[in-house]
């Protein structure tokens, strides 16, 4: 019993003094990490070793194809532990190495590298950079494989630090909507607006500081990896991004202005394909400096694309009629100690409704606006709330611009007939963009959208879709109404310099006077949005030219022919635009081959081979054939350079030669000879047009 109670006292005690051990080192764990916390670290910090970040690999920028708009380079720092190498390997491998290195850099002898290396070794130096100039990836592997180096970093003491830039592929284009983060975490574009995302998260990794001031990392196994990056996939189409930049340069580089916009939109989709912000520098030369589309920098008096919600409270609140009729005198409307004015010298006369719109009077819209909310201004104003227009759009990219309207209660006496043109409201060219692509939508708003994804190596991580901002912006008569008026401002008004026969345009001109300082000065904001083809939209765009130079003021010859230009090569560039307007060919019954063009040596060869009369009834080149009884009369295919050629019933070959000699680029389907053809012959040709031959 004595026995089991001195074990138990023995166990007892044994307990407590471990208990009592285990305290002592909490206390000293405790007294080191929080009490002597700073003196270790300072010691640390004495002797050289420090925790450091470690970036992480920054995600890439893609187009909506693919394509890299921006993306992160490695390159390389090399140093060297020059006492890593067992002799032998040293011996054997230093004369190459350094006649390498000084191949590559160009700085030094081959001698004087390997004295450099030599010093460092016999003196125990564990860390040597051997050149600030930094390598490539290439580079890096073909420097991996030199003598000693190949023996890696363990083995052979090669350093490669890691140093990564942001390169753009396409170099300037679409450079602002991209964007850049700096230093302090400041920025713009993609890069700054989706940085959380790009960045990925920073690790860390034991420095040891060493003679110059270099930090050499200590791979002690306490390294925590960084995660790299998220990649982002635009809606941006680099082929329509680039044709974008490059009408609206040439635009502003014809009129001096001083700065331009553009933005290209999907209109069921909201995705934006493309966007360009272009200003002068004072050298004179045009970059991105500032996102006008969507930043404050662009908020601007819209001027007449305005008038588009001005006939939207007009048919909503009242039974007027695009038939109706308006005086509007000599084009001038004085209201109190101000006067409104028609661009058109001498004024409109009495005019309709849908004129009104379409040639822009400023005095037709004032005076309409007064008549049917003079009285009730609060009504004018909810219209204008209900279309979005007072508040953000809520667009992905940071910085948006806050529209500047004024509420009822701050109005004066002249702020309705003013706002009803465009005048007294700011709004940035995004959010028009967005009330015009709503009457091509049908009548829903949708916001636009510029990231589609985010992408983790393969995986999809999220997906950006367009949300509706407002279901249904008007009535349906209303609607219609608006698509008629906005079509007839390109047919009849104001915009019919860019008319076209090839597809329907609609849209509306813009020209606002600018206000600095306080008061109105001579120059002018000009702009023109709308949407294409017409009767089945599939592109709303909006441009924008400030204070263009010299004879052009208005947005119908500065901003409108940029947007044709636009809509054209879109036009060229997507088949599904063209229509076919020519049946299948139906043979004639009788005796006679399918012989219905072609080149007129070539068929009349075929012809007095097969015993076929034939005649030709003049001397062109290309010709067509008609059955005249029991011969064939080979009648002229004129071709005018300028139009469509006709080449139906031509062979391939043939058709191919007549049309890319005018510079039409072709696809076909099926073999034989041509029984349809996209573009209708005649129609005038576009710079680069496109034709699908269907061959049967």
């Amino acid at each position: 019993m004595n026995i089991k109670n001195s074990i138990l006292l023995r166990v007892r005690v044994a307990f407590i003094f471990v208990f009592l051990f285990g305290l002592v080192i909490i206390y000293k764990i405790v007294d080191i990490q929080v009490v002597q916390g700073d003196k270790w670290i300072s010691m640390a910090e004495r002797i050289g070793l420090q925790y450091r970040t470690v970036k992480a690999t920054r995600g890439n920028i893609l187009s909506d194809n693919g394509s890299l708009l921006a993306t992160s380079l490695p390159f390389y720092r090399v140093a060297f532990d020059p006492s890593r190498a067992s002799e032998n390997h040293y011996k054997a491998g230093i004369d190459s190495l350094c006649l390498l290195l000084s191949q590559k850099y160009k700085d030094k002898s081959a001698k004087e590298y390997k004295r450099r290396i030599n010093d460092a070794r016999l003196s125990g130096k564990k860390y040597l950079i051997l050149n600030r100039k930094l390598i490539n990836f290439q580079q890096k592997k073909e420097m991996s494989s030199w003598p000693v180096f190949r023996e890696g970093r363990i083995k052979g003491g090669v350093i490669f630090e890691k140093s990564e830039k942001r390169f753009l592929p396409f170099t300037y284009l679409a450079n602002r909507t991209i964007g850049y983060i700096n230093m302090n975490g400041q920025g713009a574009g993609l890069e700054y607006s989706f940085n959380h995302a790009l960045a990925g998260r920073d690790g860390k990794a034991l420095y040891q500081k060493v003679a110059g001031g270099n930090w050499k990392p200590v791979f002690d196994g306490s390294e925590v990896r960084p995660v790299d990056g998220y990649d982002l996939e635009t809606t941006i189409d680099v082929n329509l991004q680039d044709v974008t930049e490059a009408a609206l340069l040439r635009a502003l580089e014809k009129h001096n202005a001083d700065y331009g916009s553009v933005v290209v939109m999907e209109v069921k989709t909201g995705e934006i394909k493309a966007i360009s912000n272009l200003s002068k520098y004072s050298n004179g030369k045009y970059g991105e400096r500032y996102n006008y589309a969507v930043g404050g920098h662009g908020l601007r008096e819209p001027g007449s694309t305005f008038k588009l919600v001005t006939m939207i409270a007009l048919f909503e609140e009242s039974n007027i009629q695009l038939s109706d009729t308006i005086a509007t005198g000599n084009g001038r409307l004085k209201i109190y100690d101000n006067e409104v004015k028609d661009h058109h010298e001498g004024g409109f006369g009495t005019i309709t409704v849908r004129q009104a719109f379409e040639l822009s009077s400023n005095v037709a819209m004032a005076k309409l606006a007064d008549k049917y909310f003079g009285l009730k201004p609060e009504k004018f104003y909810k219209y204008i709330e209900d279309l979005g227009l007072t508040r953000p759009l809520g667009f992905q990219m940071q910085g948006e611009g806050i529209p500047k309207i004024k509420k009822p209660e701050d109005w004066s006496g002249i702020t309705l007939p003013w706002m009803a043109h465009g005048y007294g409201l700011e709004v940035t060219p995004l959010q028009t963009l967005v009330l015009y692509n709503g009457v091509a939508n049908d009548g829903v708003m949708i916001k636009p959208v510029i990231v589609k994804k985010l992408y983790n190596a393969d995986k999809e991580l999220r997906s950006f879709n367009s949300d509706v901002l407002t279901k249904k912006m008007c009535s349906e008569p209303t609607l219609e109404k608006l698509k008629e008026i906005l079509i007839g401002a390109v047919e009849n008004g104001t915009a019919k310099n860019i008319y076209t026969p090839n597809y329907k345009i609609a849209g509306k001109t813009g020209t606002a006077v600018t206000f600095k300082n306080g008061k109105y000065i001579d120059e002018y904001y000009t702009s023109f949005v709308g949407y294409f083809p017409a009767d089945d939209p599939m592109y709303s765009c909006i441009v924008v030219i400030e204070n263009p130079r010299g004879i052009y003021k208005y947005g119908s010859n500065v901003a409108a022919p940029v947007f044709r230009e636009i809509s054209d090569k879109i036009y060229v560039r997507n088949i599904k635009m063209h229509k076919s307007l020519e049946d299948d060919i139906i043979p004639e019954k009788g005796i006679f081959p399918v012989i219905r063009s072609g080149n007129v040596n070539d068929l009349k060869l075929i012809c007095n081979d097969m015993g076929i009369s034939n005649h030709a009834l003049s001397d062109e080149e290309w010709v067509k054939s008609k059955i005249n009884n029991n011969s064939i009369d080979w009648r002229p295919n004129k071709a005018f350079s300028n139009l469509m050629p006709d080449v139906m019933g031509m062979t391939l070959r043939d058709a191919v030669f007549l049309l890319e000699n005018r510079g039409i680029e072709i696809q076909y389907i099926g073999i034989g000879r041509v029984i349809k053809q996209s573009l209708a012959p005649g129609k005038s040709l576009i710079k680069h047009a496109s034709v699908t031959l269907k061959l049967g």
